[in-house]
This record gives structure tokens, C-alpha cells and sequence, in this order.
């Protein structure tokens, strides 16, 4: 690492110009190739995947997405003359819009189905080629301006479907930007110099543009779902800003200690770098665990923000060196300049007194001792906290959320609920009983199964059967009188496989699937529901592991994992309250309560567990390289929690505020990230790692740092950084004794100590 470092200081304008090049170059071939993000995703072997495969074989025509134009008068019918003629015009406007293959108008033939009953509201379908892929936005927006002409005050005309729903999200560059600005106030908060509050922007920057650029042309080698890109930029934005904020408060620290700027870059990525490396890699490794699930549409999209983070971690070991080398003394303020030339040890990092005032250490030296007087009483209460936001994890519902949850003035979510209102819940949805139907019997028993299918519980309608070309495949569509984001309709979807399907089934050589986007979306959550712990259990194995090999202890490792999987369920109660009970979804603009993404569970887990890894780490290697030198676990505890607490808190208001700003106004798969991210990020930092880490840490004492001396000579040796030499006699911030001369030993995370007190930098 010191290797590295070096190299780029002493090359730090060909390194820039570098990074400028690769950036211009991907971002050009990005452009040129285009991106082909989609949201398709299989199930292999699942009930759902065979229904739809064989209906997409069996009806081709109908292979595709399509949009829904929906209309509803407010006196008379639709079928009224002046109505009928000014609706038939916009279809056939539509019909001849690029990219569309069929308009199916209620006023044709056959289209009687299409109207209500009470004949206020009628639909029209229009079917888009190549799922919709090859229309632009203009497009899309032209279709849309094409259909709402035709509204007047006596006629709504609204527009449904995937490809419209996708036009009315929150564009993730204002995200961005607005994430961005907020970051910035809080690095320039902390650090009270412009340059090295834009040093951690333009490195985050740097990072996620040229994670997203990659990110666009590996989606045309495999299947990335059309918000990766938009994950990818809120967590490596997030990871991004954080990583190279440890490392140029490093690289101050260094320079205020008397060391020149190449040495002080050295000393910052040998040290804090060696931290990013390790963290920003059990990010990516926790993140590609996901491919252990088995299912492509998680791998895509794991892959894409594993490519994100990796490019922020290569940033702020490359990048960011030279940029420090090419700034040196200027990330500090002119004052704080003045004050070094004067010979003055200006206080701490950052923004300190130096004589005799309050410095950085006296918040957290007061936390830290009334958490080590009361460690009881503080563990109960940080304890009870979590339990309480945990609880309503007990109601989570895993789904996937339709137009029905979409922001109440986007015209997606009122053709939903024109739909609902006059076709019934459950048409927004409709199952799709699909069987391969070779002989005249099996022919028979389909129509005998939609009868019955007819008196279940639960079920509003079941249309005529649906013959293929060839007569081979039968479809029939039923209507639940649910909503299709109900567990009413989980329930219909279990009993028609569980109950009426099998009964029709006996006797006979009948296969029936039952397909749609709502069994598809059932089978999603029960598959990741049942993988759900075999994932779990990796993740919290992995992480004691490392963390054994790390610290050479066992409790510690123990009580990290417990706590990560209790910040992990108290973020997914928050969600739960959020999205599921809808405390604050709509007013918001994510839409009203409904499930939340199936997948959202594993891929939090996923990215918690590498953010409570970097926490944990820069927490911990502090108290052990104490408990190295001294023995005295109160101590080590103490100054651990002194001297990491100010940078944990900065780093975490960063990555809250960003998430924060993802989550307003933003796609409601992106709002439940965020949301869940910034609370459990806000946990983590403000509750476990300033309260419930250190007080537990008091009460096991000693303990802490018990291993077996038979595995400790198994377990490899693992350094996150570097062994030092022995640090000098100084005073320690917040203890009332005296430092020493350590005894040996491999120090994890060193302090740089100067004018007498311990100045540590992450």
C-alpha cells in the first residue's frame, strides 16, 4: 500500500489525467452503446415461470408489454356518440406511434368486456413491440400527451402500464446532485476548508461515475435491472465519500503531526487505506453472496453495485493520493495554516481549541465515561430502543408493489384506480390458469376447472377459455375481488394450487400453472423467503470469521453479529412502518401502504453487513491496539470510544444524508433503500456503536478479548493495518492515567500522537 501511495503522490498529474481519461472513454462508450437495463426476471422450476413460458409460447401475440388506456365520463356512458368518436380517434392516433404493434379498442368487435357494467368506465389495450425496450422517453411521453388530448372536464383519459410507470420516476441524477450538495455541508461542517470538503465529493464522484459507466455496458452481457444504476449510485456515493473522508482526515493528521505530503499520503492509505480496502471488500463480497440464491434477476443487480463500490474503493486509493499530493497543505483552512506556520498545534481534527479550551475529546469523553459508570442502564435502554423499532418487523410483507402504490397524482396510479373502481381490486392483476390441452378430454377438464374456479372463495371473475392457434394450450383469466398487492390474493393464488387445480387435475393427464405478474410476484417472495436464512446465516458466519481472524477474540465477533442482525431488523421495522403501514410512504410521494420489494431483505443484509463492518472495524481496532499495549479492558473501551465516536458520527451523518435524498420523491424500490439504509446506518452509528457496543463491552470486561490458545495458533494472521513501532509516552484523552511505552504486539489501527495527547484519524 505504501508502494502504491508513493507512486501515485509522485505521478499525481498523470494518475488525474489518467482517471479524466478512463472516465471521458467509458462515458463515451456508454453513450454510444446505449444501456439495456430491463426489469424482466425468471424463476426457474416455479409454478408462475411454466404458466408464463407457456402462454408467451402459445400466444404470441400477446408476447410483450403494453400499455392501458383508461377513460371515464362523468354523466352518460362511454358509448355515448360524441365519446365513442373522440376516444376511437386517439386509438387510432396511437395505433400508428412507433413501436406499436396492436390497439384493442372497446368499441370493436369483441370488445365489449372492456367496457363496465356500469358504463361509465372503458379501457383500451395497447400492445408495445419488444417489451417495450425500443421506445425512448420522448416516445413514451408522446404516447401519453397522444392519449390525455382527448380528456375535456366531462372525460378523464389516464394511462397505466410498466413503460408509463417508468417515465414518472424521480431521474436519479437530481438524487444525485441533491445528495451531493448535502454531503458537502456536512464535510465542510467538519472540516472548515473548502478543498477538503471537495476532496471526498469529487473522489465519491469520480468513483460512482465511472462504477455507473461500466455498470451501463455490462448490461447488454447480462440481465441488470432498470433501477441498478440508481442503487449502484446511492450506495457507492454513500461508501464513496465516507471511505475517502477517513483517508484525508488521515492525511491531515499526518501533516499536523510534522510529516511531509508524500509521507503523509503514505501514512494515510497504508493505514486508513488499508481500512477502505477491507471494508469496501466485504461490501462487495457480502453483496455478490447474493449470487448463492440463485437468481439472475439479484445477480444483475448485485453485480452492478458491487462494480459501483469496487470503483469508489479504486478512487480513493489512487485518485484521491494524487489529488492530495497535488493540494498538501491547502485541505487546511488559511487559518489553521497560519497556525501551524506559527508554531501552534491547532487543535484537533478538525475545527479544535489548543489551550487549555474544550477539545474534540470533551463530548465524547463525557459519553464515554457515563457509558462505562452506568453500562447497564445504558445497554437496557439502547437495547429496549432497538427491540421497540423491531417489533413491527413482525408484519413485514414481502410483494411487489404495482401502480396501485404509486404517488396519488401520477396518472399510472389514477388509471389504477379507475380500473379498480370499475372493474373491480382485482383486475389490475388477473391470474392466468394456463395447460397444455392435446386431447378433447383435457379440453373438457379445463372448462370443468374454470367452472369451479368460479364458486372459490375470493374470486370476482373467470373470463371464457382462451384456445391457442393450434388448440394445444388453454388459458383462463380470473379476477381476484382483492387487490393484487393483498394477501387475500396470496391466499386465492395457495388455494387454487393447493385445492381446486389438484381436484381437477385427478384422473386425468392435466397440467395446470398458474401464471400472471401477481403469481409471479408470490412465487419471487416465497423463493426468497425460503433462502432468506441460508443467506442470513452466510453473511453472520462470514462476518464473525473475519472479525475473529481480525481481533483475535471471540466475544467481540459474537456480539457484533447479534448486534448487526438486531440494527438489520429495527431498519426493517422502520420500512415495515414506512411502507407496509404506510406512515409517511404517500405524504412522502412513494405511495400508499402496500408490500415492500421481495428481494429488499437480502439485499439490506447485504449492504448492512458491509457498513457495520467498516463501523465495527474502525471501533473495535482502536480498543484492541489498548488492550494490547495495556491490558485494562475499561481503558481500552474508553479510548476506543473517545477517539473513533466524532468520525464514526460524521462519516454516518454523510451516508444518512445521501440515502435520505434517494429516498424522497424517488421510485419506491429506491425510497425503501433509502429509507432503510439511513435508519439503519443512523442505528448503527448513533445507538450500537457510541452506546450498545461499548457498555456490553464494560460489563463482559476482560472477556472481550478471550480466544482459545488452540485456535489461535490456527486462525491466520490478518492485519487491517500495518503493525507500528511503539508509540511514545503521551497523555490519553478521557483516562487519568498516563500512557506508556506499549509492550508489543501487532497494533490494528494506530493513533498519531502529538503535543501530548493521542490524535487518531479514520
Amino acid at each position: 500500500m505504501t508502494a502504491l501511495a508513493r507512486w501515485c503522490h509522485t505521478h499525481r498529474l498523470l494518475v488525474v489525467l489518467v482517471w479524466i481519461a478512463a472516465l471521458v472513454g467509458l462515458g463515451a462508450a456508454t453513450m454510444s452503446a446505449g444501456s439495456a437495463y430491463g426489469s424482466e426476471f425468471s424463476l426457474p422450476n416455479t409454478d408462475s415461470t411454466k404458466a408464463d413460458t407457456l402462454f408467451s409460447q402459445a400466444f404470441p401475440a400477446q408476447r410483450g408489454d403494453a400499455a392501458t388506456l383508461v377513460w371515464r365520463v362523468t354523466s352518460g356512458t362511454v358509448r355515448a356518440p360524441a365519446v365513442e368518436a373522440r376516444m376511437s380517434a386517439t386509438l387510432g392516433s396511437a395505433s400508428r406511434l412507433p413501436d406499436v404493434t396492436q390497439v384493442a379498442s372497446p368499441y370493436s368487435p369483441g370488445g365489449v368486456g372492456q367496457i363496465s357494467a356500469d358504463g361509465k368506465t372503458a379501457y383500451a389495450t395497447v400492445q408495445l413491440a419488444d417489451s417495450g425496450k425500443q421506445l425512448s422517453s420522448a416516445q413514451i411521453h408522446t404516447l401519453i400527451d397522444t392519449a390525455q388530448k382527448a380528456a375535456d372536464p366531462g372525460l378523464q383519459v389516464e394511462l397505466g402500464g410498466g413503460v408509463i410507470q417508468s417515465t414518472e420516476q424521480s431521474p436519479a441524477s437530481d438524487s444525485e446532485i441533491v445528495g451531493i450538495i448535502a454531503a458537502a455541508i456536512v464535510l465542510f461542517l467538519a472540516f472548515g476548508s473548502l478543498f477538503a470538503m471537495a476532496l471526498p465529493i469529487l473522489t465519491g464522484a469520480a468513483g460512482v461515475g465511472g462504477g455507473l459507466f461500466a455498470v451501463g455496458l455490462l448490461s447488454h452481457a447480462m440481465n441488470i435491472a432498470d433501477f441498478a444504476p440508481t442503487l449502484g449510485a446511492l450506495i457507492g456515493l454513500g461508501v464513496g465519500i465516507d471511505y475517502a473522508l477517513f483517508i484525508v482526515t488521515r492525511f491531515r493528521c499526518a501533516l499536523r503531526s510534522g510529516k511531509s505530503a508524500g509521507e503523509a499520503v503514505a501514512t494515510a492509505v497504508n493505514t486508513s487505506g488499508r481500512a477502505v480496502l477491507f471494508a469496501g471488500g466485504t461490501v462487495c463480497i457480502a453483496l455478490l453472496g447474493m449470487f448463492v440464491l440463485g437468481l439472475g434477476f439479484l445477480d444483475g443487480v448485485a453485480l452492478a453495485a458491487s462494480v459501483t463500490v469496487g470503483f469508489t474503493v479504486l478512487a480513493a486509493l489512487t485518485l484521491l493520493p494524487a489529488m492530495l499530493g497535488v493540494l498538501g497543505p491547502r485541505v487546511f483552512s488559511r487559518r489553521e495554516r497560519r497556525r501551524i506556520a506559527a508554531g501552534e498545534q491547532p487543535g484537533t481534527e478538525p475545527g479544535t481549541t489548543a489551550h487549555g479550551t474544550e477539545d474534540k475529546w470533551g463530548l465524547w469523553r463525557r459519553w464515554a465515561r457515563a457509558v462505562e459508570r452506568r453500562p447497564h442502564l445504558t445497554s437496557v435502554v439502547a437495547l429496549l430502543l432497538m427491540v421497540i423499532l423491531a417489533i413491527p418487523t413482525l408484519s413485514l410483507r414481502l410483494g411487489a408493489a404495482d401502480a396501485g402504490n404509486d404517488p396519488a397524482g401520477t396518472t399510472t396510479r389514477k388509471a389504477y384506480d379507475l380500473l379498480a373502481e370499475g372493474f373491480g381490486a382485482g383486475f389490475n392483476g388477473p391470474l392466468i390458469l394456463v395447460a397444455e390441452t392435446p386431447s378433447s378430454a383435457d379440453k373438457a377438464a379445463v372448462g370443468q376447472l374454470a367452472a369451479a374456479v368460479a364458486t372459490v372463495p375470493g374470486v370476482a371473475h373467470v373470463s371464457p377459455v382462451q384456445q391457442s392457434a393450434d388448440g394445444k394450450v388453454e388459458a383462463v383469466q380470473v379476477v381476484s375481488s382483492t387487490s393484487p398487492d393483498s394477501p387475500q390474493t396470496t391466499d386465492l393464488i395457495n388455494r387454487l394450487r393447493a385445492e381446486t387445480i389438484p381436484k381437477a387435475e385427478a384422473g386425468t393427464g392435466l397440467r395446470v400453472y398458474v401464471g400472471g405478474s401477481t403469481a409471479t410476484y408470490a412465487d419471487f417472495a416465497s423463493v426468497l423467503s425460503g433462502k432468506l436464512p441460508l443467506f442470513v446465516g452466510l453473511i453472520v458466519a462470514l462476518g464473525f470469521i473475519l472479525l475473529v481472524i481480525a481481533f483475535r477474540c471471540l466475544i467481540v465477533p459474537l456480539t457484533a453479529a447479534l448486534m448487526n442482525l438486531l440494527a438489520a431488523a429495527a431498519s426493517f421495522g422502520v420500512v415495515t412502518a414506512f411502507f407496509v403501514w404506510g406512515w409517511g410512504s404517500d405524504a412522502l410521494g412513494m405511495g400508499r401502504a402496500g408490500p415492500v420489494e421481495a428481494f429488499l431483505p437480502v439485499m439490506m443484509l447485504a449492504i448492512l453487513f458491509g457498513l457495520s463492518m467498516d463501523y465495527q472495524v474502525f471501533l473495535v481496532s482502536r480498543m484492541h491496539e489498548e488492550w494490547v499495549h495495556h491490558r485494562d479492558n475499561a481503558r481500552a473501551v474508553k479510548i476506543g470510544q473517545v477517539e473513533t465516536s466524532r468520525v464514526i458520527t460524521i462519516a454516518a451523518t454523510i451516508m444518512i444524508s445521501v440515502f435520505c435524498t434517494f429516498a424522497v420523491g424517488s421510485e419506491r424500490i429506491i425510497g425503501e433503500f433509502g429509507i432503510g439504509l439511513a435508519t439503519a446506518v443512523a442505528l448503527d452509528a448513533f445507538v450500537l456503536r457510541t452506546v450498545l457496543v461499548p457498555a456490553v463491552m464494560h460489563l463482559f470486561g476482560g472477556l472481550n478479548w478471550w480466544l482459545p490458545r488452540w485456535l489461535d495458533r490456527l486462525l491466520p494472521h490478518l492485519h487491517v493495518e500495518p503493525p507500528q513501532a511503539a508509540l511514545p509516552d503521551a497523555d490519553v484523552p478521557g483516562t487519568d492515567v498516563p500512557a506508556v511505552k506499549p509492550a508489543g504486539g501487532p497494533i490494528v489501527i494506530p493513533a498519531q500522537r502529538t503535543a501530548g495527547r493521542s490524535v487518531t484519524a479514520y
